[in-house]
């Protein structure tokens, strides 16, 4: 990847006068999230749905306007909570991880890679076609995470679909092709053109490629924001409807009105109007059928606030009645719950699995 990022870049927090980088609580059961209830995996990771009782002593409904500007940043800032390595490397290995997988992705299969979705230089997909294609077949969509930035010095993006590709050969080898979504990122993009843009690749994908035989999204952190924000979009102006049939949404941001007040709206200078109009927590329309099938996910060592995020987002969809799941995975952090996707035996790997054959 080159440059390494620096101390302040995105995802990091900015540095704590006094107190350990890596000091803190933890997050599980009893962190207050009110993260569902459900059955547990031979792994301890936790499959059901969002009854969403709180009983711990974290942030509730609300409760970051109660934080302090030091708390709230680091809430909001995910390399604060691994506990398997530091905020100062944690990042750097995640990006040679998903660098390293990609290669092989790229290596091993059939890709169709930069396919153009719009003119702008950032508008590009990647496409990972199935092993043994048939006449028509499934794609899992994958957004990228990043908090919708590049990092000081914009020389690099901390992700990009050239470092998403880590997911694909367990879904190709299944008859899936695996789509890499890149889009304008901050500062030359704003929320607003973001949103579009993905918007604006699924309409392309569908248009372009008639094999493609339902859509599943599926977004990491910011992506996980993007895809909830398709699953608002009133498809009457792009005169296409994709067939999405499921939505896979891992430690994303659902509100974001909590970070105008920390160091990530910086690069992004959202003002509020911007922010509360992105907002999928804002935006939940009761299901019409054939609505998809969501599945929000969260790492058991995601901050209280993704978690609190997550819990609460699901909560308002099954409340517009769509049909929504919840999996809290346990012994990953912000992180490592997406890298591994990358593993055949990895549950979210076959949830994903059983979620496409289902349809």
């Amino acid at each position: 990847m080159g440059a390494h990022p620096p101390a302040h870049s995105p995802l990091r927090p900015r540095p704590s006068a006094g107190r350990r980088p890596d000091s803190g609580t933890g997050t599980g059961t009893g962190d207050g999230t009110g993260i569902g209830t459900g059955s547990f995996t031979g792994n301890g990771t936790r499959i059901g749905t969002d009854t969403g009782s709180d009983t711990g002593s974290g942030p509730t409904m609300g409760g970051w306007r109660d934080m302090s500007a030091e708390a709230l940043e680091d809430h909001y800032s995910p390399s604060r909570w691994s506990p398997r390595l530091d905020r100062d490397t944690i990042i750097d290995a995640h990006l040679a991880v998903t660098a390293a997988g990609t290669e092989r992705a790229r290596a091993s299969g059939q890709a169709l890679l930069h396919v153009p979705y719009g003119d702008g230089d950032g508008e590009k997909l990647d496409i990972y076609f199935p092993t043994e294609p048939s006449e028509a077949f499934p794609a899992l969509v994958y957004i990228h995470g990043g908090y919708w930035q590049c990092m000081s010095s914009c020389s690099i993006s901390l992700r990009s679909k050239d470092d998403s590709g880590f997911a694909a050969p367990p879904l190709v080898s299944q008859g899936v092709a695996v789509v890499a979504v890149d889009y304008d990122i901050a500062p030359k993009g704003h929320m607003d053109t973001m949103v579009l843009q993905v918007r604006r690749s699924l309409a392309f994908l569908v248009q372009r490629y008639p094999r493609i035989r339902g859509i599943y999204l599926c977004g990491h952190s910011a992506g996980a924001h993007l895809a909830a924000m398709v699953l608002s979009t009133d498809w009457t102006e792009f005169q296409v409807v994709p067939d999405i049939k499921g939505a896979v949404l891992v430690s994303g941001l659902y509100d974001l009105e909590p970070i105008l007040h920390t160091y990530v709206n910086d690069a992004l200078n959202m003002s509020r109007e911007e922010a509360q109009r992105n907002s999928p927590m804002r935006l939940v329309t009761p299901a019409v059928p054939p609505a998809c099938e969501v599945l929000v996910a969260v790492a058991q060592h995601d901050s209280p606030e993704f978690r609190r995020q997550s819990q609460e987002y699901s909560q308002a969809l099954r409340a517009a009645g769509w049909s929504v799941s919840v999996l809290d995975l346990a012994g990953v952090d912000h992180f490592d719950v997406i890298e591994r996707l990358s593993e055949d035996s990895y549950v979210l790997t076959q949830v994903i699995l059983n979620m496409i054959s289902r349809a």
